[in-house]
């Protein structure tokens, strides 16, 4: 008889930053069509309501998502703050589309950032690759250009974000103004722009 792996489970210590990805079904380029960004955001502000935790960045792409949330001691879960978004949005999609099926293409993966050798480090990173996804996909120059994502968020004060945004710790660690913050947050970002050039020049 043929074994199959069983899946891993997630993890369920609650006040842990997770990195979440998620994509929809085939892959398929649906999130970007019209209102349906719009669309998302709105249910991203809906889960917000229903459920209590910290949104520190979300990035929405043409085929994925990504969300770094982080939980909160004696509420929800990761799983069940996602599963409720996911259902949630697939339902108005599919209603607004007049379509049925699954939307999301698998369950959702799931990096904890506490878990990484240098969190602080890692969590800096890590917002700077998701800013980068529409750079790397040629739909801006800039990351600070593109419409969908919050890493304007982490660099101006007076940014108003249509999602509620929530600065994490090991950002405000970075200085003790948010000027200083902002200027060694560059930093983090020099150091990414350096690597992509490098990896584009590598032919990767």
């Amino acid at each position: 008889m043929e074994e199959t792996m069983a899946r891993p489970l997630r993890t369920i210590i609650q006040g842990l930053t997770h990195h979440v990805y998620s994509r929809c079904i085939n892959k398929q380029s649906l999130l970007l069509l019209r209102k349906t960004p719009f669309m998302l955001e709105q249910v991203i502000r809906d889960t917000q309501e229903k459920y209590k935790f910290k949104l520190i960045s979300y990035q929405i792409m043409d085929n994925h998502i990504h969300l770094v949330i982080q939980t909160i001691k004696g509420e929800a879960s990761i799983s069940r703050i996602i599963q409720y978004l996911k259902a949630r949005f697939a339902e108005r999609y599919n209603k607004l589309h007049n379509r049925s099926g699954p939307f999301w293409n698998e369950r959702f993966k799931d990096q904890v950032i506490e878990f990484s050798d240098n969190p602080e480090h890692y969590l800096r990173w890590i917002l700077w690759y998701l800013a980068y996804n529409p750079v790397r996909k040629d739909l801006v120059s800039d990351p600070r250009d593109f419409p969908w994502g919050s890493i304007n968020c982490n660099l101006d004060p007076n940014h108003k974000s249509r999602v509620q945004i929530v600065l994490h710790e090991h950002f405000l660690s970075l200085g003790d103004t948010f000027e200083e913050q902002v200027m060694e947050f560059l930093y983090y970002e020099e150091m990414y722009v350096k690597r992509l050039s490098f990896l584009f020049e590598a032919g990767c």
